[in-house]
C-alpha cells in the first residue's frame, strides 16, 4: 500500500438495511491523547461532551480576543479556550466554500454483499456563498435557487434553549452518530414553515435541505451568531446518485466551522496530518447533515466530498464498522458523465440482485467475486508506480476494467436500455470506455475518455447524446475535496482592482451550470487562483 493511502475507520450503528448503514469517521489526532501517543493515522476514540475526549493538538494561526480586544494565541483544541473566544465579526468579508460530487467507479452491488467498492470525486461541485449582515439584522437566510428554496429565520426565535441545554449541547469536537429526537422535535415548527406553497415533492426536498442546514447551524452556532445569508448553487444534478446532498452538507459544515474558527488553514505548507484533521472535522458534521436528509446514509458520499480524490469502501459485517481507505494519490482522469434522465430506485435494483443470489447462488456469488477482483485490480493499477494518466496504455488497462465491470452488472440484471444506448453511442464514436455507475436501472453512465479523443470527436458524441435527450457533463475524476475562497474574490479577467468580488447578485444571476462554473467554478478546466484546499 502506498504511504499516502490513509486507512480510516468508520463507526456505524447497525441497520436492517443492507444497502445503507449509518457511518461516520472516527476522529484522529497526531497529538498525545489519553496518556498515550497517537501517531497519525491511528484511530483514537473520542468521548462526547467531555474534555478528555476533545482534540488536544493546537493548530497554528488561530487566536482569541482578550478583554482589551487584542488577539493572543490560544489552543483551539482546548474546550475552555475555544468557548472563551469571540465569534467572528459580523462584518466579516463574504466567503465561499465548495465540495465535489462523487461517482462509484468500481464495485456497484458487490459492495452490498461484503465486497469492496471504489468511489471518487468528480469536478461537478456545489458552491456556498456566505454573506454577513449588519449587526442590527438578526436573521439567517438560506437561498438555494436551484430547488426554489428561499427561507429566512429570525435568530432569536430559534430553539437555542433546547440545543444549548447541558444534556443536549454538542461542540465542534464531538462525534455525533445519531440525531437527537428532542432536538428534531424542537426544530420541527421552524421546518414546517419552509416552502408551504410548493408541491408536495418540492416541499419535501426543500424541508429536508432546510432541516440539514438548521440542525448544523443550531448545533455549532449560538444565539450571538451574526446574521448571514447562505446562498447555495450546484452544478450537480439532484437525485442522480452523484452525492449532491453530501456535497451541500460539506459546504455548510465547513462554512459554519470556519465561522466559529474551529478550522486551521487551508494553506500550502500545512502538514498533512493537520490537514487530515480538518477534513475529518468537516466530514463528521457533514455526516450529521446527511442523517437529517437520508436517515441512515452510508457515509461514503460525504467522505469523498470532504476529502476528494477516491476511497475504497468495504463492509463485511454489519455489526462492525466498515473499512474506508482514502486514496490520496488517485490521479485526475478525464471523464464524460451522462445522465439517462430515467428515474431509478436503488432499493429495487438491490432487491433484484438479492433475489438472483437466492435463486442462482453459485453463479451470482462468482459474479460478485469477479467484480471484487476488478476493484482490487483497479486499486493496484492506479497506485502502481508504472501508472501514468497521460499514457494510452495505462488508461486502456483501466478502460478494460470499466468494460468488464459493466458486463458483469448487466449479467446481474441492473442495466437499462438507456444505459446500453449510451454505451452504443460512445462505441460508435470510439472515444472511451463506458459503464453504469451507482445502482443502475437508469441513472448515470461514466465514460473514461481516451487520450486520443479530439475535441471534434467529443463534439460529435455530444450531438448524438443531445439528439436523444441525454444530459451530459464533461468532468474530471479524482479532483480536490472541500475548498475555501476567503474572501470571495476571484481574478476573472476583469478590471476590478484586486479581482472580481463575488456578491449575492452576481452569484444568483449566474445562469445555470455553465454560468456558475464560469463565475466561480474550480477544477473543471483550470485551477483557479484564490481557491484553497486541504490535502
Amino acid at each position: 500500500m502506498a504511504a499516502s493511502q490513509i486507512k480510516r475507520k468508520i463507526e456505524t450503528r447497525p441497520s436492517g438495511n443492507a444497502e445503507e448503514c449509518e457511518a461516520t469517521l472516527t476522529p484522529r489526532s497526531p497529538s498525545k491523547l489519553n496518556g498515550r501517543p497517537a501517531s497519525f493515522p491511528g484511530p483514537v476514540k473520542f468521548s462526547q461532551g467531555k474534555a478528555n475526549g476533545a482534540e488536544s493538538q493546537p493548530l497554528k494561526g488561530i487566536s482569541k480576543g482578550n478583554a482589551n480586544g487584542h488577539n493572543q494565541t490560544t489552543s483551539p483544541m482546548s474546550p475552555r479556550g475555544f468557548l472563551d473566544r469571540k465569534l467572528s465579526s459580523p462584518m466579516m468579508p463574504a466567503f465561499m466554500t465548495s465540495a465535489p460530487g462523487k461517482v462509484i467507479v468500481f464495485g456497484e452491488h458487490a459492495v452490498v454483499h461484503g465486497k469492496a467498492a471504489m468511489a471518487a470525486s468528480i469536478s461537478l461541485r456545489s458552491y456556498l456563498l456566505v454573506t454577513a449582515l449588519s449587526k442590527s439584522r438578526r436573521t439567517i437566510t438560506l437561498r438555494f435557487p436551484d430547488i426554489s428554496l428561499d427561507h429566512t429565520w429570525h435568530i432569536d426565535d430559534l430553539p437555542w434553549n433546547k440545543f444549548a441545554h447541558p444534556d443536549k449541547k454538542k461542540f465542534y469536537y464531538d462525534l455525533v452518530t445519531s440525531l437527537d429526537p428532542d432536538l428534531l422535535a424542537a426544530m420541527q415548527p421552524h421546518i414546517t414553515s419552509v416552502s408551504p406553497s410548493a408541491s408536495v415533492e418540492a416541499r419535501k426536498i426543500n424541508q429536508a435541505a432546510a432541516s440539514s442546514f438548521l440542525y448544523l447551524f443550531l448545533s455549532l452556532g449560538s444565539q450571538a451568531f451574526p446574521g448571514c445569508v447562505y446562498t447555495l448553487r450546484s452544478t450537480l444534478p439532484i437525485a442522480a446518485g452523484l452525492g449532491s446532498s453530501a456535497s451541500i452538507s460539506v459546504c455548510i459544515s465547513s462554512a459554519l466551522l470556519l465561522q466559529i474558527r474551529a478550522l486551521a488553514g487551508p494553506h500550502p505548507d500545512q502538514p498533512r496530518e493537520e490537514s487530515e484533521l480538518q477534513i475529518e472535522r468537516i466530514n463528521r458534521w457533514a455526516f450529521v447533515g446527511e442523517m437529517c436528509i437520508h436517515g441512515n446514509p452510508s457515509g461514503v458520499d460525504n467522505t469523498v466530498a470532504a476529502g476528494g480524490k477516491a476511497v475504497i469502501f468495504k463492509r463485511t459485517d454489519y455489526e462492525r464498522p466498515p473499512n474506508v481507505l482514502a486514496l490520496r494519490d488517485f490521479p485526475e482522469l478525464p471523464l464524460l458523465l451522462v445522465n439517462t434522465r430515467h428515474a431509478r430506485s436503488t432499493a429495487v435494483e438491490v432487491a433484484k440482485v438479492g433475489a438472483l443470489k437466492t435463486t442462482q447462488p453459485i453463479v451470482t456469488n462468482l459474479i460478485l467475486e469477479a467484480i471484487d477482483k476488478i476493484t482490487e485490480s483497479a486499486q493496484e493499477m492506479l497506485a502502481g508506480p508504472e501508472f501514468d494518466e497521460t499514457d494510452g496504455d495505462s488508461l486502456r488497462a483501466i478502460g478494460e476494467l470499466f468494460n468488464l465491470n459493466h458486463g458483469l452488472l448487466v449479467s446481474l440484471g441492473v442495466s437499462h436500455p438507456r444505459l446500453e444506448r449510451i454505451r452504443e453511442l460512445v462505441d460508435t464514436v470510439g472515444i472511451g470506455w463506458t459503464k453504469l455507475t451507482g445502482a443502475g436501472g437508469g441513472g448515470c453512465a461514466i465514460t473514461l475518455l481516451k487520450p486520443s479523443a479530439t475535441n471534434k470527436d467529443i463534439k460529435d458524441l455530444e450531438i448524438l447524446l443531445d439528439a436523444e435527450g441525454f444530459e451530459r457533463f464533461e468532468t474530471t475524476l479524482g479532483g480536490d475535496g472541500v475548498g475555501v475562497l476567503w474572501p470571495a474574490v476571484l481574478k476573472n479577467g476583469t478590471d476590478e482592482e484586486g479581482g472580481e468580488e463575488i456578491d449575492q447578485e452576481k452569484f444568483l444571476n449566474a445562469r445555470g451550470r455553465e454560468g456558475v462554473e464560469r463565475l466561480v467554478g474550480v477544477g473543471v478546466h483550470e485551477k483557479r487562483e484564490g481557491w484553497k484546499f486541504w490535502h
